[in-house]
């Protein structure tokens, strides 16, 4: 099991007492799965996914990623342990405006010592598998939206991630562009990673092998959308 959240709950104060946007939610994923979560706004969806991937800590319940509790770590371990198992693709593609395409991707790499050579060129091979290498040295404002997504999705795969967390993460884009990023997803998970993504896109959830529903903090599982893939 690649990744296992149990009765997680998740509460936030509110003017009037506290809202519970996680519910005791339980849920497995395999390497090799595809899982899509869709439901309501304000159902929980993102806060699972934050709490998935070791960014909030649950108020109850555990999150195990390849048999660790992220939240068990000291900060320091758990941001080491988070970048080496976990990518994230977010609707907004939060790109650094004045770092060109490559540096974008290797942004988490660029604070300490100059990026070992062999993330370099595995960032290349990124960029040449989504189509963008002759914008390699374009800033972000130079790229149309679907570019900047497919950056985005070379920067959360560039070390090889277990489980990649994906939120609406094609919500800004054209109907082409959408099916690029949520074949890659994937393609992804049939390489043997595991993907959970939040999406309102029927296209999106089709290419899942699970479609969860999640409203109100709880959890239902229906099965997906058909899908020509």
């Amino acid at each position: 099991m690649l990744l296992r959240l149990t009765q997680l709950v998740k509460r936030f104060p509110a003017p009037r007492g506290t809202v519970t946007a996680v519910d005791g939610i339980s849920l497995e994923l395999d390497a090799g799965e595809f899982v899509a979560l869709h439901g309501p706004s304000g159902g929980g969806k993102t806060t699972l996914l934050l709490m998935a991937g070791g960014l909030l800590s649950p108020d109850a319940g555990t999150v195990e990623l390849r048999g660790v509790n992220p939240y068990t770590l000291p900060a320091d371990d758990r941001a080491a342990f988070r970048a080496d198992q976990v990518g994230f693709v977010f609707q907004q593609f939060h790109l650094i405006p004045y770092l060109d395409v490559l540096d974008n991707v290797l942004v988490g790499e660029l604070a300490g010592p100059a990026p070992a050579t062999d993330l370099r060129e595995r960032a290349r091979r990124l960029l040449d598998q989504f189509h963008l290498s002759p914008r390699r040295h374009h800033v972000p404002a130079a790229l149309s939206v679907g570019e900047q997504q497919r950056v985005a999705l070379a920067r959360a795969l560039l070390r090889s991630p277990s489980l990649l967390l994906a939120d609406e993460p094609t919500g800004n884009l054209d109907a082409e562009n959408a099916r690029i990023i949520w074949r890659n997803l994937a393609a992804f998970a049939r390489q043997g990673g595991a993907v959970l993504m939040v999406t309102h896109d029927p296209q999106a959830r089709a290419a899942a092998d699970r479609a969860l529903h999640l409203t109100a903090g709880r959890l239902d599982e229906a099965p997906p959308p058909r899908s020509s893939r």
